[in-house]
């Protein structure tokens, strides 16, 4: 049995981002529920959010964040080997997202699958890629969030439907190079896991049902279990909090966000704040935040970035990245 030659590393090459057009703002919400724009500050901190047009779909928000990044990559199609798809929202289940997305861009026969960890689903298809790389099943991956939240959301449900929101967000990763600065891995290892006591916090119950959420009790486990996963991914990565530039956590709710930020003990680090003007974007949070975040020349080349993606299942996974 002969093995193909894998890579000691994977490192991100190039993010790529794409954000529905159409804005609602929470004036815009008040209009037809009992809400507020301070109401809904105030307890998860979002000002705005972007809905895909009905005709948009998961493929078509996907294909265009994943060709921002494959053109920042700087490579071609033809390099891709392997495409994964992040998603909880797909319309259809047949045929997998991944492959009309790869048809699409041009890229040729790749493997193909999609992941479905809800709103950790990029950490998690970032790791499965890294250890395709490292593996050698893959040289280039294409990795992909994408979400369309809001034909899973009740709009008369104020509880979910001022949360949840449309986007994609991707990466591109490849093997650890040997040009300085490229001979360490840039993707860590990652740390993951899941509590299915937890499972019906945050669901759709049925084929006929929109999201059910518990605010509240969700609220309690992130705030509780989670830091001590975050500081893990670093400790695995070894790398000190403080060696941070940035803390990007999935974008669920501000104070969420804010609660761990302080746990970790990273003061000087940027932590992400899309949340505030994107909502919640499920998978596709953490890579629309960082590629908004290098568009905005917020982050440099070669500063260490924390992730942590965590939601319904529940699932949670946290890898320390280098960007590119």
């Amino acid at each position: 049995m002969r093995l193909h030659q894998g890579s000691a590393g994977a490192r991100v090459l190039a993010f790529g981002g794409y954000q529905p057009a159409r804005i609602v703002t929470n004036d815009d919400l008040a209009a037809t529920l009992d809400t507020s724009d301070e109401w809904i500050r105030s307890r998860v901190g979002i000002a705005s959010r972007r809905l895909a047009a009905p005709d948009e779909t998961v493929a078509d928000m996907a294909v265009a964040a994943a060709g921002k990044a494959l053109a920042g990559s700087g490579l071609s199609p033809a390099d891709i080997d392997l495409v994964i798809v992040a998603t909880c929202t797909a319309e259809t289940t047949i045929p997998n997202t991944s492959a009309v997305v790869a048809r699409r861009l041009g890229i040729c026969a790749p493997g193909a699958y999609d992941l479905n960890a809800a709103c950790a689903g990029f950490c998690y298809a970032l790791a499965a890629g890294s250890d395709a790389v490292r593996a050698g099943s893959a040289r280039h991956v294409l990795i992909i969030g994408a979400e369309k939240l809001s034909q899973w959301v009740d709009w008369t449900d104020r509880s979910t439907c001022i949360i949840f929101a449309d986007g994609a967000g991707a990466a591109v990763i490849g093997p650890a190079g040997d040009q300085p600065g490229q001979g360490e891995p840039g993707i860590g290892p990652v740390v993951w896991g899941s509590d299915g006591d937890m499972a019906d916090k945050i669901c759709v119950p049925d084929r006929r049902s929109f999201i059910f959420q518990e605010g509240q009790a969700v609220f309690r486990w992130a705030t509780t279990a989670l830091h001590p996963v975050v500081r893990k991914a670093c400790e695995e990565a070894d790398v000190d909090p403080t060696e941070l530039a940035v803390f990007v956590p999935h974008q669920a709710n501000l104070r969420i966000i804010e609660a761990l930020a302080r746990k970790l003990g990273a003061p000087q680090a940027k932590v992400a704040s899309d949340i505030v003007s994107a909502g919640n974007t499920s998978s596709a949070s953490i890579p629309l935040a960082l590629s908004r975040m290098v568009e905005r020349g917020e982050l440099a080349s070669g500063d260490k970035a924390l992730l942590i993606g965590f939601g319904a299942g529940v699932c949670y996974a946290a890898q320390v990245i280098t960007i590119p």
